[in-house]
């Protein structure tokens, strides 16, 4: 399994401190084995984000919001790591998705 980062998740991973990191990081890993072990999120405060996963990290304060790409291989593609605080992260996947959409 293919992990990517779009850019601005990229730059919401770097921001992270290195104890957060490691808790992402093993995160990660584990979708690596299991991509769907994320949860799937719908319609989220008429934030349309049909198809994503988000996943908990550090007892539910920060969350890993991603798609699955299926091609030939699997492709996991992060849209944002962040706190849930006033829905921003998911207002950030709605952003950026509109960004970096591709069938």
């Amino acid at each position: 399994m293919d992990i990517q980062f779009i850019q601005e998740a990229e730059k919401d991973y770097k921001s992270l401190d290195g104890s957060i990191k490691k808790l992402v990081n093993e995160k990660i890993d584990s979708l690596k084995v299991n991509a769907y072990l994320g949860e799937e999120l719908g319609n989220k405060n008429n934030i349309d984000l049909t198809g994503y996963y988000k996943i908990y990290v550090a007892k539910k304060k920060y969350r890993i919001v991603y798609r699955i790409i299926k091609n030939e291989i699997e492709i996991i593609e992060i849209y944002s790591i962040g706190k849930r605080d006033k829905m921003e992260v998911y207002k950030d996947v709605e952003k950026r998705k509109n960004l970096h959409w591709k069938p």
